[in-house]
């Protein structure tokens, strides 16, 4: 008997997680979706399921480690997890006249996005090394190649999701785990109606979730989309401080608040 296909997908009650659930659904796949809205969240499900998928669903807020790490091994004892997307993610930005976020704002977007990426995949990571199995989808961004003015600690914090999910690249790939990086720019979702100021090389959210399952099916290293606003803060990061400091300060824009 074949075994079901199983995909675990963190932030799935909206934007991008939500668009990945919908996108893997299908029948003979079990999808094990988890999101802080349990509205939203039911819809995705819902919309999973009349694709003809099996969804697990759980209300858990990826900041807090325990309650989810418990959870996702119970749902890994019932079906083992074959692909791991730990999408979910916050953002802000400076306050009025570009004052520094503060540690409340700044920290939660740390324990968020980077330590929540960590809370999702460090409970799973011994049993797919023991089962000599299992992919890894880490969604970094291309403010971790060049920090952001505007928005500093959403900066740092994919920037340590991205040399989180390269480092366990390298380390896992002995062991048959694979692990894919994703790095993603501007696309259409509720977090990007927050920003306002340039979007360069913006894409639908269908066009950036078909990327990005594109870049997972064949099980790439590196999914970055689109290619060439990665090349510019890459390039950006070469330049002396000084200079690419003024062309980051020249990008401007504000991050209205948010849930």
């Amino acid at each position: 008997m074949t075994r079901i296909f199983s995909v675990l997908i963190t932030g799935a009650s909206s934007g991008l997680g939500a668009g990945l659930a919908k996108n893997y659904a299908a029948p003979g796949l079990h999808l094990i979706l988890t999101g802080r809205d349990a509205a939203r969240l039911e819809a995705t499900a819902a919309a999973c399921r009349a694709r003809g998928a099996t969804v697990s669903t759980g209300l858990f807020d990826v900041r807090e480690a325990e309650p989810l790490g418990g959870w996702l091994i119970a749902q890994d004892e019932a079906t083992p997890i074959d692909l791991v997307i730990a999408a979910a993610g916050v953002s802000a930005g400076t306050g009025e006249g570009d004052m520094p976020e503060g540690v409340a704002l700044a920290t939660m977007q740390v324990r968020a996005n980077l330590l929540g990426t960590m809370h999702t995949i460090e409970p799973l990571l011994p049993r797919m090394i023991a089962r000599g199995a299992g992919h890894v989808a880490i969604i970094a961004s291309t403010a971790a190649l060049r920090g952001l003015p505007y928005s500093p600690a959403y900066s740092a914090s994919k920037a340590g999701v991205r040399a989180y999910g390269e480092a366990l690249r390298a380390l896992l790939a002995p062991k048959r785990v694979t692990v894919t990086v994703v790095v993603p720019g501007f696309f259409d979702t509720p977090m990007t109606d927050r920003w306002k100021g340039p979007t360069p090389f913006m894409l639908s959210l269908d066009q950036m979730v078909a990327a990005i399952r594109k870049g997972l099916d064949a099980r790439r290293s590196r999914v970055t989309v689109p290619r060439l606003l990665a090349l510019g803060s890459q390039a950006a990061d070469l330049l002396p401080a000084a200079i690419g400091d003024r062309i980051m300060r020249g990008f401007r824009f504000h991050i209205e608040p948010g849930h």
